[in-house]
């Protein structure tokens, strides 16, 4: 059975659902304006019970996800949702054993989900040229254990980004990505995975004439848009808000030269369906 032990971070969620993040730590408490909770009475209690407040207010303890972590990190930026940064590792191929590279750090939402991808063999490179930005998203780091996974390289990224040999992914989340796709394709290894955050659609054609000028294929441009439901089975309906447009997504592949499909060639396969070898 697993329990909660000292030093664990975990997620204290109240009856209206508002959840807190914290560090168990025996000898001291959780307080809130429902009265505190000793962390000793968490600790070896298994993971899903509910611990009563001293004013008798039921706390749910429950271990966080890395959406958990990414929601409650200190920020004094906007951090990338977890809505996109789980399809971003999946696009760039984050695994363990990756080493990655990001451009733009922000507060260190995306790059606590990188650093959870790859770890435990795998790497991650943050460069930022705000100082003030490394030393927040450091810091969420060290909250969260994953320091250890995440090298932080203060410098301005359209000079050239201080890596030493290649990497399997480059992300660049900057208002102006258009200015670093040569730099990124000279970190980046040959097949390797780009992708790219930004809000507006200006933006975007900018950077894909970037990327149709530089060594890049497979370019893709996207958008992940999530309506929740109310989960009450006598009357399920959506909510009355939704996460809509954060940003667009934009992923390449780097390739040996400049590459570049005849127009029309990936439209005119959309609705062929392919098997795999051996599948047909």
């Amino acid at each position: 059975m697993s329990v909660v032990q000292d030093q664990d971070l975990a997620l204290l969620v109240d009856t209206r659902n508002k959840a807190h993040l914290v560090r168990v730590r025996s000898g001291q408490r959780f307080e809130t304006h429902h009265g505190f909770i000793a962390y000793d009475a968490i600790i070896g209690q298994p993971w899903g019970s509910i611990i009563p407040s001293s004013l008798g207010h039921p706390y749910l303890v429950v271990q966080p996800s890395t959406a958990d972590l990414i929601t409650h990190i200190k920020r004094n930026s906007q951090v990338i949702f977890p809505k996109d940064s789980a399809y971003i590792l999946m696009r760039i191929n984050a695994k363990p054993g990756a080493r990655v590279l990001e451009s733009g750090c922000g507060s260190g939402g995306l790059t606590l989900a990188l650093a959870t991808a790859v770890m435990p063999t795998g790497h991650v490179y943050s460069q930022e040229i705000r100082e003030d930005f490394i030393a927040l998203a450091r810091r969420n780091m060290e909250r969260v254990g994953l320091e250890q996974y995440v090298t932080f390289i203060h410098g301005d990224s359209t000079q050239g980004f201080k890596v030493e040999g290649k990497v399997d992914a480059v992300f660049l989340d900057m208002p102006e990505p258009e200015t670093c796709v040569s730099q990124a394709r000279e970190v980046l290894k040959d097949g390797g995975f780009f992708g790219a955050l930004v809000p507006t659609t200006n933006q975007v054609v900018n950077l894909l004439r970037a990327l149709e000028r530089a060594a890049f294929g497979l370019i893709d441009v996207e958008e992940i848009l999530i309506r929740r439901y109310k989960p009450v089975a006598d009357r399920l309906r959506p909510q009355d808000r939704m996460i809509a447009h954060t940003g667009f997504l934009i992923f390449a592949r780097a390739v040996v030269k400049p590459y570049h499909l005849p127009i029309g060639a990936c439209e005119a396969n959309d609705d062929e369906e392919e098997a795999f070898p051996g599948e047909a």
